[in-house]
């Protein structure tokens, strides 16, 4: 493999960049695409960068990398923007379509690693194992005198009411789950929403019911900030709230304040408002308690999960110059 940024030549036809290639991680196998190509991929690529590695590309290739439309009016060449991700929050779509732009995306490769990784916070939590190996690194064992002790509450999943807000393919999963352990999933009402029938239970119950939330929605305009006080106050049996999702679906300010004053009794994070984030971030601020679990961004990121993705994203690629373009947005 040529060093970062060092092109492949092999014909004109297609130049492909890969701006952000150090979001995937360096075991997963990313194979070229099947046609004359030229190759070249960057670990990182900051703003300021973004157009000239860009300038003579037909297709880019963008994790998590931003392209407004003011560098993407300076590219002239471009015909595809292929994600590396799901989320499309990144990429200015209006501009992308008024340039005859194509975007591609990543769909149905985290079905496992995403919904594992909500339960493996969900069981943490709800058994309260980070606190009680706190208890054991400190010596309260020992100091116990017996063959366990009981400094923290335990809790079943079995009868647990799971409401989830998010009803696509992450979302059935959980909810799949959620039954083999005997838990009932409630699909949540799209906020502000009534009228979608009876797999939805309305939004408003499923806060007051639910004694865990998980969130598998995208981040738009409509779900920013969805969970914020108003929503906090409404959990009447204070529940565990899990965000597998984006940072910006929940109010992190109001999260701490919920914490505080014990509206909820824990919280699993895997994202938050700006990644990495800033070390005065809320979530940052009380990432050492004990009923706080936060996780940098790595629900969807099993080997498996990353290796379905690089070959669906270079599929998506293959199938877009073939002609038969596939994922589009």
């Amino acid at each position: 493999m040529p060093p970062f940024g060092e092109a492949v030549k092999e014909s004109s036809m297609e130049k492909i960049v890969f701006l952000d290639r150090e979001t995937l991680a360096p075991q997963i196998h990313l194979r070229r695409p099947d046609f004359a190509h030229e190759y070249a991929e960057y670990p990182r690529t900051q703003p300021d960068e973004v157009v000239a590695r860009l300038r003579d590309a037909t297709v880019a290739i963008t994790n998590k990398v931003a392209l407004n439309a003011e560098m993407l009016g300076q590219l002239s060449t471009l015909r595809l923007i292929a994600i590396a991700a799901t989320g499309t929050d990144c990429i200015d779509k209006a501009a992308c379509q008024g340039q005859g732009i194509a975007v591609s995306n990543i769909r149905g490769y985290a079905v496992n690693t995403v919904p594992e990784h909500t339960f493996a916070l969900i069981l943490a939590l709800r058994r309260n194992l980070v606190a009680f190996r706190e208890d054991v690194l400190a010596g309260e064992w020992q100091k116990s005198g017996q063959f366990c002790f009981f400094n923290h509450p335990i809790h079943d999943l079995q009868g647990a009411r799971l409401g989830i807000i998010g009803e696509g393919v992450l979302g059935q999963r959980v909810a799949e789950i959620a039954r083999a352990f005997g838990m009932t999933p409630l699909f949540a009402a799209h906020k502000g929403k009534t009228g979608l029938g009876p797999l939805y239970t309305p939004w408003a119950e499923m806060l007051e019911t639910s004694d865990i939330i998980t969130v598998h929605s995208p981040l738009t305009a409509e779900t920013r900030n969805m969970i914020a006080m108003p929503e906090f106050l409404a959990m009447k049996r204070k529940p565990l709230l899990i965000n597998t999702a984006r940072g910006g679906l929940v109010n992190e300010d109001d999260l701490v304040r919920a914490l505080d004053e014990k509206i909820i009794s824990g919280a699993g994070f895997d994202v938050t408002v700006g990644e990495p984030p800033a070390l005065d971030n809320p979530l940052m601020q009380i990432a050492g308690r004990p009923n706080v679990i936060l996780t940098p961004h790595i629900a969807w990121a099993s080997d498996e999960a990353q290796q379905a993705l690089a070959d669906q994203l270079i599929d998506n690629i293959e199938q877009f110059v073939a002609g038969t373009p596939r994922n589009l947005l």
